[in-house]
């Protein structure tokens, strides 16, 4: 039987649809029951950081209080603080933490029951390991994962912006930026970037790290975490850990999205290196 160790979990939450969000926090905390049956849980912690104030949530988080019964859950709400960004949102809670993993998760994630058991054990089995990636289902039942090489500044144009044909023609080189080949059923102890719609980490390496770079209000602020953790350890992408994104494309979201996406890219590049090619 493993030892059981403690869950943090941390949501930012931005005009969130309740229905999608409902979803998540279901999966979650079946997640949580599957983990907790199998010994490997013990106390867990979910804040909901809400960057808009959202009047329903705290009759939701009612709700979910109610199912999560025996040993309790720790529900909390953060709200008031205003749109501080998606990195800060994270940090709010980060210097209270004191639990043994924290997960960093997107509010449009469903997980598979046995999710959050499979991450656990995997970090428990690979102590050198300070972060986990799961196994992404992007909605239309294929597999896939989140891990990236580090990015030239062509390969961002090109995957944002270039017609489809374009993208085709350089189908290779895109393919290589997003890891394709990575095989998706074995582990990888060694990944450079990993999404930050779900991380599971050793809490006192996200402490130590000082969590998010608050200065990406929104984009980037993964792969900065990501290559700076590298310092800890090394990152893993496990694919036993099965989860559900459909993901976004900030260059289809609009001009304000495409403003936010290049000030961002700008900030990561000055600070990790130019790569243009």
């Amino acid at each position: 039987m493993p030892a059981a160790v403690s869950l943090s979990v941390s949501i930012v939450l931005f005009r969130t649809p309740p229905a999608l969000l409902h979803t998540t926090m279901a999966s979650l905390l079946q997640a949580v029951a599957c983990a907790r049956a199998a010994g490997a849980l013990a106390e867990v912690s979910i804040a909901l950081i809400d960057n808009d104030a959202d009047p329903t949530l705290p009759d939701l988080m009612a709700r979910w209080q109610a199912q999560a019964t025996e040993p309790p859950i720790e529900l909390q709400l953060c709200q008031g603080h205003g749109n501080v960004g998606y990195g800060r949102g994270h940090n709010r809670v980060l210097p209270e933490l004191q639990s043994e993993r924290h997960l960093i998760l997107n509010p449009d994630v469903t997980l598979a029951p046995d999710c959050l058991l499979q991450g656990l054990q995997f970090l428990r089995a690979q102590p050198t390991v300070v972060a986990a990636s799961p196994r992404i289902d992007p909605g239309d039942g294929s597999a896939t994962h989140g891990c990236k090489r580090y990015p030239a500044l062509f390969d961002l144009l090109l995957r944002g912006f270039a017609p489809a044909f374009v993208r085709q023609c350089l189908h290779r080189r895109l393919a290589h930026y997003a890891m394709a080949d990575l095989p998706i059923d074995v582990p990888a102890l060694d990944v450079p970037i990993i999404s930050g719609c779900f991380m599971l980490f050793r809490t006192e390496v996200l402490q130590a790290l000082g969590g998010f770079d608050e200065a990406y209000f929104l984009y980037f602020e993964d792969f900065d975490l990501s290559l700076r953790a590298h310092a800890f350890g090394p990152l893993a992408y496990v694919p036993a850990m099965h989860i559900v994104h459909p993901g976004g494309n900030s260059a289809r979201k609009g001009l304000r999205h495409i403003g936010m996406f290049a000030r961002s890219g700008l900030r990561f590049y000055r600070r990790h290196g130019w790569r243009w090619w």
